[in-house]
């Protein structure tokens, strides 16, 4: 090696200029061990990075996180405070709509009368209210699937039956109606 550290020397550059042998792959392979050990790739990483490029074409209208909600206390009567805490709250705006989701941490359905997507036990529920919203076409993407619905005529929607994991809101305009589509940003649910 010279002195100079940035510079290497001629055997550094013979060794580089060939090709990888067992004892190249075995260091390789330790080193990989070692960094799975003490570092490791984040669950779900490879699928947030897919749903994100997943939007990257898509022209749209961008939501700002306006707050997130934080579960109220239970002082008396029959709710338990793990009920309270499986549910939350976030609201998204952009220039041209303002959606609140709550997000509810058991399958149910919803009530009589009211759009939804479907339900299971287990699984997530997402209960929106967005103005304007009468007849917004809303889609919840999610890594693996996409469910969708329509606002009623008060903008309120219902998805059940969403499994954990991250999801995103894709808000177009009702159908005959001019519009942006609106996007929001991706939220673990």
């Amino acid at each position: 090696m010279t002195d100079d550290l940035t510079t290497p020397s001629p055997q550094e550059q013979a060794l580089a200029a060939g090709t990888l042998d067992t004892v190249d792959l075995d260091a390789l392979t330790h080193l990989r061990r070692l960094w799975e050990a003490v570092d490791p790739v984040p669950t779900g990483l490879t699928e947030r990075i897919r749903f994100a490029i997943s939007l990257g074409d898509l022209e749209a209208e961008v939501a700002r996180l306006q707050r997130e909600g934080v579960p109220e206390l239970v002082a008396r009567g029959d709710a338990r405070l793990d009920d309270a805490q499986r549910a939350r709250t976030v609201t998204f705006t952009s220039d041209t709509v303002t959606t609140m989701v709550t997000i509810t941490d058991t399958g149910g359905t919803a009530p009589a009368g009211t759009p939804s997507a479907g339900g299971a036990p287990g699984t997530v529920r997402v209960d929106g209210w967005s103005t304007p919203g009468a007849g917004l076409r809303v889609e919840l993407r999610t890594g693996g699937a996409s469910h969708e619905t329509v606002a009623d005529d008060h903008g309120r929607f219902v998805i059940d039956g969403v499994p954990h994991g991250l999801a995103q809101l894709v808000l177009r305009p009702a159908e005959g109606t001019d519009g942006p589509t609106v996007v929001t940003p991706a939220l673990e649910i």
